[in-house]
């Protein structure tokens, strides 16, 4: 288990996740996605971004790190799960009936693309 952060440097963190998360946004627009919403809270989890492409509604987790080295790291299934929980509390307000649903992660890095990866909780 990791030492607690001081205030300033979560501020710092939540700084950049809000960068990321403005980043990935972008990015799935240029992709032909629309952003349905925005770090939407649940007693179970967050989602970071919501997305609609066509008849397909993506729950994106956005993971944003100081270095490429890092990114591989960035996520787990215990995060996805949290995700993937919260996505289905989230799915009758965002999805119809017929629609795909998924869990996508989005992994973002200073000098890099952003790394989408459809799909990336399979337990959903």
């Amino acid at each position: 288990m990791r030492p607690p952060r001081s205030t300033a440097t979560r501020r710092v963190a939540e700084e950049a996740g809000r960068r990321g998360e403005r980043l990935a946004a972008w990015w799935l627009r240029l992709k032909g996605w629309q952003i349905l919403d925005r770090r939407v809270r649940t007693p179970v989890g967050e989602v970071d971004l919501i997305a609609r492409r066509g008849t397909l509604v993506a729950f994106v987790e956005v993971k944003t790190r100081r270095t490429p080295a890092e990114l591989d790291a960035a996520i787990d299934e215990r995060r996805l799960a949290r995700v993937a929980a919260a996505a289905e509390v989230l799915m009758p307000h965002y999805a119809t009936a017929g629609e795909d649903i998924r869990v996508d992660v989005i992994l973002l890095a200073p000098g890099t693309r952003p790394r989408h990866i459809e799909n990336a909780w399979i337990g959903y």
